[in-house]
């Protein structure tokens, strides 16, 4: 029962430079989504760069990035079992 249980496993892609970009490129969209779509996206501590990002807080800042890691990851996933990556 044992061995059946890891044979289930998938195997997962290594980090590459193509796995770096796709990351980046998620989370620019998650920023990007969240910059529109967040009604009071000020409130709260703001960030060092503040004008950088829009206004953006920590705690927008941190759920557009959560956003984009759950995108990113789906997206590598998705794309390896593609063949694409």
């Amino acid at each position: 029962m044992h061995s059946f249980l890891l044979a289930a496993v998938p195997t997962t892609l290594e980090w590459s430079p193509k796995v770096a970009v796709v990351m980046v490129l998620c989370n620019i969209l998650a920023i990007a989504i969240g910059k529109y779509t967040i009604k009071n996206q000020n409130v709260g501590l703001g960030l060092p760069s503040s004008k950088m990002f829009g206004g953006m807080s920590h705690g927008a800042m941190l759920g557009t990035t959560s956003l984009g890691h759950v995108l990113g990851a789906g997206v590598i996933l998705g794309l390896a079992s593609m063949g694409a990556l």
